[in-house]
């Protein structure tokens, strides 16, 4: 088979894709198949549980601080090992690594299903977030290197076009779940489809790897302790004090934990996290602008998720069709969003995204009520996913365009784990504001409805004024950097690839 030539050395990962891709070139339609799916089960898996939230609360008795455990567990571990699972794959096999993350992946679903209490479903739900954290960056990885170099951007593309629909489908499929059945099948799903797939992914894939990396074994503990402290302070805080020894132990030890490990990433040889890329304007800023984007819009979903079920007496189906113009709209406009990128810069589109989302936000927060009808919200949901997919089509453009081309792979990882951190500490403090306002009260009262409203319309202002923050930080970004015309015809297929991985991978929740 032939392959494309450069008069320049390949970069390692032009190297490997191009091995991978000789190796495994005869079964691409096949590799498309079961790394989408696999993919599609992953992604679909926190929408449906965002919907099932309500469900969750009056089955297990769980509290706020237990809901926000359930969604924000398999987020956290999600983004401290998306980049460990990548450096894993590379050492020990792309395909052994992904049929691992299957297994873990659809047994952990299992555990999820049979979960007796809260405590149990939250554990099980980090173990899923471990699982996801290998299927998703490894299910592009594959599917690249199955394909020919000049059909690998369409095939990258319908990956992510299969990401945007299990956003899009996610509260559709979640309520029609939860309404058919009960909750607990949003998670047997998952069962039937990864025991399909585990036998198909490791006959079906060809094996390969990357550059050998070593793990920054050191780095993860760090991150993972000192985000699981200030996230458990967040979360505890509301209910059991703000100066209780949990919350003040979860704070000082997480701060310390989180100090250490921007030591150890400056002094360390293979870093997890290279500090360097930290050094200019753009990238800190870009990395900013995301990470207040998912605080803000993800926190709000949290609860907007759960308001037409819990304050209006919806039905689990009718609640997520309703949010279907939001979560819908990327699908629609984010083709547009990145023609107009193309013309005009990325940067203000970006801009104009994030001002969107935080309208869309103070909109809510100020015509929500338990009378509101619901067309005086459809607007500020349109508007809402409107700006999402203006901020998620460019927003890759403006990541790879911050840093140098070598190190785009990197760069597009730690955005991929600052949005999905963004999102952990957006439902822990908007948590926080919402009980400290609020609450879910007694079901069976007629002012648990307000009582709901009262925690509600503080937490989304809260989200709208992040993301103003987030359209200011987006706004100082410098201006777009003019495009190179070196480089080789592997890197511009490196670059597809992470552009097509940042745009997919946009909610976890």
């Amino acid at each position: 088979m032939s392959t494309a030539t450069t008069s320049n050395p390949p970069s390692n990962a032009g190297q490997n894709l191009r091995t991978a891709a000789a190796a495994t070139i005869g079964h691409p339609l096949r590799t498309f198949l079961i790394t989408s799916v696999a993919m599609f089960m992953a992604q679909l898996d926190n929408l449906v549980v965002s919907i099932a939230l309500p469900s969750i609360r009056e089955s297990l008795h769980a509290g706020l601080s237990g809901l926000q455990w359930t969604v924000s567990a398999y987020t956290l571990t999600f983004a401290v090992f998306l980049l460990t699972g990548s450096t894993l794959g590379d050492r020990f096999g792309r395909r052994n690594l992904f049929v691992a993350g299957l297994a873990v992946f659809t047994a952990a679903s299992v555990v999820s299903a049979l979960a007796p209490n809260i405590g149990v479903l939250i554990v099980a739900r980090a173990v899923q977030g471990l699982g996801g954290a290998v299927i998703v960056p490894l299910s592009l990885t594959l599917l690249s290197a199955s394909v020919r170099p000049e059909k690998r951007g369409a095939a990258v593309g319908a990956w992510g076009a299969i990401g945007g629909l299990a956003v899009a489908l996610g509260p559709v499929i979640g309520g029609a779940v939860v309404e058919a059945s009960s909750w607990q099948w949003i998670f047997w799903v998952n069962v039937p489809l990864g025991v399909i797939l585990l036998p198909l992914a490791w006959f079906g894939l060809t094996e390969s790897r990357g550059s050998a990396r070593r793990l920054d074994v050191v780095g993860t503990v760090l991150a993972t302790g000192g985000l699981l402290g200030v996230v458990l302070g967040l979360i505890r805080g509301g209910d059991a004090g703000w100066t209780t020894p949990l919350v003040l132990t979860g704070f000082l030890a997480g701060g310390a934990l989180l100090v250490a490990f921007v030591v150890w990433e400056l002094r360390t040889d293979a870093p997890m996290v290279p500090m360097h890329l930290f050094r200019g304007r753009s990238f800190p800023l870009v990395n900013l602008s995301a990470l207040l984007m998912s605080f803000g819009m993800f926190g709000a979903v949290f609860f907007l998720s759960q308001v037409f079920q819990t304050a209006f007496g919806d039905s689990p189906l009718a609640s997520g069709v309703r949010v279907l113009p939001w979560t819908g709209m990327p699908m629609l406009v984010a083709p547009i969003a990145g023609i107009l990128s193309d013309r005009i810069g990325g940067k203000w589109i970006v801009t104009v995204g994030l001002g969107l989302q935080a309208i869309a936000l103070t909109w809510i927060a100020a015509v929500m009520s338990t009378t509101v009808p619901y067309t005086d919200l459809l607007p500020a949901f349109i508007i809402g996913g409107t700006g999402m997919a203006m901020f998620f089509a460019p927003i890759a453009n403006l990541v790879l365009g911050s840093v140098q081309r070598h190190e785009e792979g990197i760069a597009s990882g730690v955005n991929n784990t600052l949005r999905e951190l963004g999102g952990v500490l957006g439902i822990a403090v908007m948590g926080a504001v919402f009980s400290a306002n609020g609450g879910y009260g007694p079901t069976a009262t007629e002012s648990a409805p307000q009582h709901f409203m009262d925690g509600l319309i503080p937490a989304v202002a809260t989200g709208a004024a992040v993301l103003a923050l987030a359209t200011l930080a987006m706004w100082l970004v410098p201006g777009r950097r003019p495009a190179t015309t070196a480089g080789t015809a592997i890197d511009s297929e490196v670059t597809q690839a992470s552009e097509a991985q940042q745009e997919a991978e946009y909610v976890t929740l």
